[in-house]
């Protein structure tokens, strides 16, 4: 009787075997789609060059934008199967498809492959530059996945190197004219900002056994990341201050000292919600999940564009 029933339960096993669709669905949930919302900021030069309204940047923006979004994927894969047996121990990571055990690693490796062999060859022919830019970051990325993520403060200017280099992405498509180098300084203090609000938010979360899961953590404090985090948030509202009076293609009205304000309120409620609320480990989750951020976003972002837009320039 018991062979009768362990042959029923190994035909269950075989009749629950995962399909090609389920493979198909899996794959992509490990491209981690809700983290393409990273890639927004390559839309930076296009908007605040002035060249929103010109199709030719735009439809190129937005090719940039389709390959950032795909070669970043490549690089979560990548991430995913460095750490797989680091995160089957993690509380939340283990939940992923690869560390799960729901999506083969063979699929995932030829996956990225895939990716690589499709957009590095689409970002050359849109410009060289591009191409350059795109093999920069995911060669910055597997750096980090093997060794820059066990280096104490370099890890986080490995992260906010992304996304400078996706700014820099969007202005080499769009042949920026008036793009403020303010602009860079802003999006390399909030990215590190973001990165080491991740580290506290891990270290709050997984506690004494933070290095276990992510080794470089042992060589974080709270103490010094909040004050890395200060100094950080200081920074970005100077820059960003600085580049809405200094800036030469901003309309001499100096309309855009407006924004400062929901710049200014965006990090305070950032700040709430890692210190107060414990959240952060996924800042690019929070702008969603609170509507306090995802609102002044959008706000800033409309009252900048008609600032840029529909001002009388001088």
């Amino acid at each position: 009787m018991s062979t009768l029933q362990q042959g029923q339960g190994d035909a269950k096993v075989d009749d629950t075997r995962p399909t090609l669709g389920f493979q198909a669905k899996e794959l992509f949930r490990a491209m981690r789609p809700r983290q393409w919302s990273k890639n927004v900021v390559v839309f930076a030069a296009l908007i605040f060059d002035g060249k929103f309204l010109e199709p030719g940047p735009l439809l190129r923006t937005v090719a940039a934008f389709v390959i950032f979004c795909l070669v970043s994927s490549a690089v979560y894969l990548l991430n995913d199967l460095a750490d797989i047996e680091k995160d089957r121990a993690h509380p939340t990571k283990r939940f992923r498809p690869l560390p799960a055990g729901t999506l083969k690693p063979g699929t995932a490796i030829v996956a990225m492959a895939a990716l690589l062999l499709l957009t590095i060859p689409a970002s050359f022919f849109i410009d060289w530059a591009l191409g350059v830019i795109v093999i920069t970051y995911f060669l910055i990325n597997v750096a980090y996945s093997f060794y820059l993520k066990h280096v104490v403060i370099i890890d986080a200017m490995a992260v906010a190197a992304g996304f400078v280099l996706r700014v820099g992405a969007g202005a080499v498509v769009v042949e920026v004219e008036r793009f403020s180098p303010w602009l860079y300084v802003c999006v390399t203090m909030i990215a590190l900002l973001i990165a080491l609000g991740k580290r506290r938010a891990e270290l709050v979360e997984l506690e004494m056994d933070a290095s276990n899961h992510r080794a470089i953590l042992d060589e974080y404090t709270l103490p010094f990341l909040d004050q890395l985090i200060a100094i950080l948030t200081a920074a970005t509202v100077v820059s960003y201050s600085f580049y809405t009076f200094s800036a030469t293609n901003l309309p001499d009205n100096h309309l855009m000292m407006l924004t400062i304000p929901f710049v200014v309120y965006f990090l305070f409620r950032y700040l709430y919600l890692i210190h107060v609320r414990k959240l952060g480990g996924a800042p690019d989750e929070l702008l969603f999940k609170d509507r306090h951020l995802f609102f002044t976003a959008v706000a800033w972002g409309l009252f900048a564009m008609a600032v840029l837009y529909l001002s009388n320039w001088q």
